[in-house]
């Protein structure tokens, strides 16, 4: 039986909605782009928490930093690379240095505005955010955990940036989610595989068919890229001695590096990096970049399995 799906800015559009019914505090702003990213009843429900700033993203960034400190929960979603590398500076100083309860979400991470071209890709939103000091950043996996990522960031006290997708995506039940903390899917003793975002689908599909041919993965779901859980890594690769991340970023800041700053530290274990070649992309549908960066689940399941062989 195939695998309901849903789109992921919908979803999330929805669930903040949702969860803004019960916390007051939430208020949402926009640039442009409410409607796309699920906004557009709780525009009209809630025009008092709501604020259309038009393609401004930088001004957004401030507004919403100078509503924390009325103790405001400010939500902005807004396309990735325009929150993030075009926004560095505004998100640094006035959201990260200033510690600031702003809630920034990048949708249509990673490739998913494929044929736009690199202007709209963001590859390397991970590592620009995760240079700021105390943001947190999350990467849900699937419908299911990003409604409990959701949950946790309004719940967290402190600046957050989540990545989302366009979809479509799996559904599913919203599960317990702590930030700060993987979680294993599968169990083995042969390599562990590290995943992040919604990289996560292909790279089940990969691990499910190393497994049925004998392979012993164990594979992990980091949601949170920061703060990384170092304790499931060592606990795994200690056992392991080998493990593989993956991810839909640049192989340079992403998840692997924080991996390899957790491993080399203890100094246990080999690293392998299935990540975007840092390189910049061409203008492509988004299945055909995954195919040329090894990230779709054939290309994962390959270099899981050559890597593994060289043990």
């Amino acid at each position: 039986m195939e695998q309901q799906t849903v789109d992921p800015r919908k979803t999330f559009g929805a669930t903040i909605s949702a969860l803004a019914e019960t916390m007051p505090d939430v208020v949402v702003l926009s640039t442009d782009s409410g409607k796309s990213s699920g906004f557009g009843e709780f525009a009209a429900a809630n025009p008092d928490r709501y604020f259309e700033v038009g393609i401004a993203e930088q001004a957004a960034t401030g507004i919403a930093a100078g509503l924390a400190t009325t103790g405001a929960i400010p939500v902005l979603c807004a396309i990735a690379p325009f929150v993030t590398s075009r926004n560095f500076e505004f998100f640094r100083n006035d959201v990260g240095y200033m510690a600031q309860n702003v809630k920034i979400v990048g949708r249509n991470g990673g490739f998913t505005y494929s044929e736009l071209g690199s202007t709209h890709h963001s590859l390397e939103d991970y590592a620009l955010i995760g240079s700021i000091p105390g943001v947190t950043i999350l990467a849900p996996g699937d419908a299911g955990e990003m409604r409990a990522a959701c949950r946790a960031m309004l719940e967290h006290d402190g600046p957050v940036y989540m990545r989302i997708g366009a979809g479509p995506i799996p559904d599913g039940e919203e599960r317990e989610f702590t930030i700060g903390k993987g979680h294993y899917e599968t169990r083995g003793d042969d390599v562990t595989v590290i995943t992040t975002g919604y990289t996560s689908v292909a790279v089940r599909e990969a691990v499910a068919e190393l497994r049925a041919g004998g392979l012993g993965v164990e594979l992990i779901s980091m949601p949170t890229v920061t703060p990384i859980d170092a304790e499931i890594i060592l606990e795994s690769v200690q056992k392991t001695g080998m493990v593989v991340t993956v991810e839909e970023h640049y192989e340079f800041g992403g998840l692997g590096s924080r991996v390899a700053d957790v491993v080399s530290a203890a100094g246990i274990g080999r690293l392998h990096k299935i990540a975007v070649d840092q390189k910049n992309q061409p203008s492509s549908t988004y299945d055909d970049l995954l195919q040329r960066n090894g990230l779709d689940a054939r290309g994962i399941a390959d270099s899981i399995m050559r890597f593994a062989q060289t043990r």
